[in-house]
């Protein structure tokens, strides 16, 4: 990103997809990201022909929660147990009885959830004790990449709300926590401010990657706090909605918000002083790319986005009265129940591909409105809604968002998400601009506008009416599925 904020050199590579050896278990390796890592930054520097001394400051950004425990070597021990895995749910239900919904709430902001990366702690604890005696150090899969980068054990406040070990209204670890969860406190990262410049690039990680050493690299932020950031949302008042693997309703607040109920995440948000509400689908974009690589094919046959969403056009809004059900990986927001399991509900002899393809767009759309319904009701202002992720690229799902939403969507210019919103937090750690607000104030525009079709709209209320029953429905058969458990 130029000092203006103009893109002027991108790069993606690829790593391998996490495992999931069980219902709803998901580790990744994460030397897969530190070599995907590598490929990038050289690509950009050999391919765009960027020269490393005119690098300012480097940000970082990744997902949420993942579990990466490291030797007193700094060897990873075992696969990282990431973001949508469920296993937990024992440690969980055991922590909540052990601390008290409520004083969970007051230490952390949030409740104790089977994604959060202390409830994945507990369960090595239990079920993998030789990893365990080992451990020395704790990362998050974004500062995992900073420690091969800089051999800095660092991590940014907004990252570390979703471990359930942070005093999020404080911005500090919560001692508490620590003590009740029995957690060493030296195992945990140093924490700082998103802008803040927290370490530079090593020798050793300048020769793999061409980088100079030395380079400033800040804080960053996890994925959402980061993309909020690349599309704007700082200020109370506008809200994205994000379609990626998972899917997420964002808003910010100049105080940490709390949700009585738990439904959603209270966290830090990526700008000092500042706190963001976050509700969460398991399984957005996850539903359509299941469906097409499971019953259609995948990419092998043809099966493109642009040619499922243009198959789905062809189905009516409503989809004919299907309902989907997005639960693959159980569900965070508004239920926190990670054993309920998706389903396909109302399916009749007409029913066609494009009635299921759509239906699937449509029931990602009525799970994220379930957290716009959550702030209505703690009245959490919803001034604009800007639409990103992959889903965003969805001529199709920005409509069907406009329509259940019952809003205008918008989307902005930037179209890198997380690493556009990294790359703004690094221009303000390296004094280009003096926030992250007027970081966003100078780059962020609104690239277009979807409108709401009030006669679908009413449609689609009424089929989110009916949407709400599917829970229940799907939760009474969970305990009836027999379970084996491997460990």
């Amino acid at each position: 990103m130029g000092e203006q904020g103009e893109l002027l050199a991108s790069a993606t590579a690829g790593h391998r997809p996490f495992t999931s050896n069980q219902a709803a278990w998901a580790e990744q390796d994460p030397s897969d990201w530190w070599q995907a890592c590598q490929d990038a930054i050289r690509s950009i520097l050999e391919t765009n022909k960027v020269p490393p001394s005119q690098i300012s400051c480097i940000g970082l950004t990744g997902q949420m929660h993942g579990t990466v425990v490291l030797d007193g070597k700094g060897e990873v021990l075992r696969p990282a147990i990431i973001w949508c895995d469920q296993r937990g749910a024992e440690q969980a239900a055991e922590l909540t009885e052990q601390l008290g919904f409520e004083h969970l709430l007051r230490l952390t902001c949030n409740p104790a959830l089977t994604n959060f990366t202390l409830i994945k702690l507990l369960w090595l604890r239990r079920h993998q004790p030789q990893v365990w005696n080992r451990i020395q150090h704790l990362l998050l899969p974004k500062d995992y990449v900073r420690y091969c980068l800089t051999g800095e054990f660092a991590i940014d406040v907004a990252e570390a709300s979703g471990t359930l070990l942070l005093d999020v209204a404080r911005r500090r670890w919560s001692g508490e926590m620590l003590k009740e969860a029995a957690i060493p406190e030296q195992w945990l990262p140093n924490l700082f401010e998103s802008p803040e410049v927290c370490a530079r690039v090593s020798r050793r990680a300048a020769q793999l990657t061409g980088l100079l050493e030395g380079t400033p690299i800040v804080a960053g932020a996890g994925d959402q706090a980061a993309g909020a950031v690349g599309m704007g949302v700082t200020r109370p008042g506008t809200v994205n909605s994000i379609i990626g693997t998972s899917g997420v309703v964002f808003a910010s607040s100049d105080r940490p918000v709390l949700d009585p109920k738990g439904r959603l995440h209270t966290f830090c948000h990526a700008i000092p002083d500042r706190w963001h509400l976050m509700g969460v689908t398991q399984a957005a974009g996850l539903s359509l790319r299941w469906f097409r690589d499971q019953l259609l094919g995948g990419t092998g046959e043809g099966w493109s986005y642009d040619r499922m969403n243009e198959e789905a056009a062809t189905a009516p809004p409503g989809s004919d009265g299907l309902l989907w059900g997005p639960y693959l990986m159980g569900e965070r927001t508004p239920h926190c129940d990670p054993e309920v399991r998706a389903g396909l509900v109302g399916i009749a002899a007409h029913h066609g591909r494009a009635h299921v393809l759509r239906a699937v767009m449509e029931g990602v759309a009525f799970s994220l409105r379930d957290s716009l319904t959550i702030f209505d009701e703690l009245q959490v202002p919803v001034r604009r809604i800007r639409v990103g992720g992959g889903g965003a690229r969805s001529p199709l799902w920005r409509q069907i968002q406009a329509d259940v939403f019952g809003r205008p969507v918008e989307t902005v210019q930037a179209e890198e998400g997380p690493a556009f919103g990294a790359a703004l937090i690094a221009g303000v750690g390296a004094g280009i601009w003096p926030t992250v607000d007027d970081a966003c104030d100078t780059v962020v525009r609104t690239l277009d506008r979807v409108d709401t079709r009030p006669e679908v709209a009413e449609l689609m209320d009424q089929h989110y009416q009916r949407y709400r029953q599917v829970y229940p429905a799907l939760r009474s058969l969970a305990g009836l599925v027999p379970q084996l458990s491997h460990v």
